[in-house]
C-alpha cells in the first residue's frame, strides 16, 4: 500500500538488500510489525491499545520504515499534549515524541533522521508550540540525532525509566 507521499531512502549498498527503504504512514495492519521492532530494540514496551490510540488520534505523524520485502524495520510515533502556558491562561500544544526505533541491522542508513524530519512536519499540523521528548541519558546515538535537529536539553528527569535510568527532557521550539 503505497502513496505518492512515500519517501524512499537508498541504502547505499551497506546491506545486501540494495533496494530503497520506504517511509510511509502507519496502518492498522502495521501495528504488529511496529510492536515487534519496539520489543526487539527498546526496553520500554507498550500494550497494543496504546499504539492503536496513537494511530487513531495522530495517524499522520505515526510513520513506519519498510524494507524491500515490505517488512517494518523502524517506526516513529507522536502525540499532542496540552499544557498550561506560563505567561497566560491559555493551553499550549506540545508535540511529544513517544517512541522511535530502527532495527539494529538497518541503522546508520539515515532512516531515523528521515522518520524524525518527516514526522515533525506532520505533527506540526496540530498547531504545536514546541516539540518535546525524553531520551535515556545513555543513548548517545539518539541524543546526537536530536541535537542535529537543534533540540536542547531542558532538564533531567530523575529515574524516569522503569529500570531507574534518568532521561534528558529535550525541547525544540517551533
Amino acid at each position: 500500500m503505497g502513496t505518492d507521499k512515500d519517501t524512499q531512502i537508498n541504502s547505499s549498498g551497506k546491506l545486501s538488500d540494495t533496494k530503497p527503504i520506504v517511509v510511509r504512514r502507519c496502518t492498522l495492519e502495521d501495528l504488529e510489525g511496529v510492536i515487534e521492532v519496539n520489543e526487539q530494540e527498546l526496553p520500554e514496551d507498550y500494550p497494543y491499545f496504546f499504539y492503536k490510540s496513537i494511530l487513531d488520534n495522530y495517524p499522520e505523524s505515526f510513520l513506519v520504515a519498510c524494507n524491500s520485502n515490505k517488512e517494518i524495520i523502524g517506526y516513529i510515533m507522536w502525540r499532542v499534549e496540552r499544557t498550561p502556558s506560563i505567561n497566560s491562561l491559555k493551553l499550549k500544544n506540545n508535540g511529544h515524541l513517544v517512541s522511535i526505533a530502527v532495527l539494529k541491522t538497518y541503522r546508520q542508513l539515515g532512516i531515523a533522521t528521515t522518520l524524525l524530519s518527516h514526522s515533525m512536519k506532520k505533527i506540526k499540523k496540530y498547531k504545536i508550540d514546541k516539540y518535546v521528548l525524553e531520551v535515556r541519558v545513555s543513548n548517545f546515538e539518539a541524543t546526537n540525532l536530536y541535537k542535529k535537529f537543534n533540540y536542547q536539553t531542558h532538564s533531567i528527569k530523575e529515574k524516569y525509566y522503569r529500570d531507574g535510568e534518568n532521561a534528558y527532557y529535550m525541547i525544540l521550539k517551533t
